[in-house]
């Protein structure tokens, strides 16, 4: 006789967020903490290797646990995609916050899928909405944050006047590598990162006064 196993899919949309709260949910639910897949990609990522790994395991007859349908995908043609796939290689899909939609119900009737599968439709659309809503205010906000002056990505390293001179001394020929780097007490990496930031604000220095 076949052993079905049971498994949970847990996904956080960035490594910032704790998956603490799904985790105990499973844990409550009695599966074993082997069989919890816990998936840590962005919401817009479509690189799932710890999600697909999991579908090639999952056997006809397994039941995998999810919190809600947007853990399959964000967006409206990749939920119906996912359950579609999961739903005819026979995998029992149970979800925590809409148990309507649970696969492990017997349909007495057409009637009975029919109203299901309308259902996941309704759901797929409703999780499709509240990505692009999100998705929308995000880029309201950088826009805002940007129109404000906020600058986004790495701050850049200010440079002392004493780099900016052991450069200029090197680019002049007057002094070499060696003595470069023991003066500034940095490695050839740290010293060719520091002498292309600076080459490179003298070109943009020379372009502005050109184009003045």
């Amino acid at each position: 006789m076949t052993e079905h196993n049971t498994y949970a899919l847990i996904r956080v949309s960035t490594k910032k967020q704790n998956e603490a709260r799904q985790v105990i949910a499973m844990e409550k639910l009695g599966i074993s903490k082997n069989n919890i897949v816990i998936e840590k990609e962005s919401g817009k990522s479509t690189v799932r290797t710890k999600y697909h790994r999991l579908v090639k395991q999952l056997k006809s007859g397994d039941t995998l646990y999810i919190e809600n349908i947007d853990r399959l995908s964000r967006d409206y043609d990749g939920i119906k995609k996912e359950w579609q796939a999961l739903t005819q290689k026979g995998i029992i899909l149970k979800i925590l916050d809409t148990p309507v939609l649970n696969t492990d119900q017997t349909d007495s009737d057409l009637l009975d899928k029919f109203m299901r599968d309308m259902f996941l439709l309704v759901f797929a659309y409703q999780a499709d909405s509240n990505w692009q809503y999100i998705k929308s205010r995000q880029a309201q906000g950088i826009a805002v944050a940007k129109a404000s002056g906020k600058q986004f990505g790495r701050s850049k390293t200010v440079r002392t006047k004493k780099e900016i001179e052991i450069v200029k001394q090197y680019q002049n020929q007057e002094i070499d590598l060696d003595t470069a780097l023991d003066q500034l007490k940095i490695k050839k990496t740290a010293f060719y990162n520091l002498y292309r930031e600076v080459s490179n604000a003298q070109s943009a220095d020379h372009e502005h006064t050109a184009s003045s």
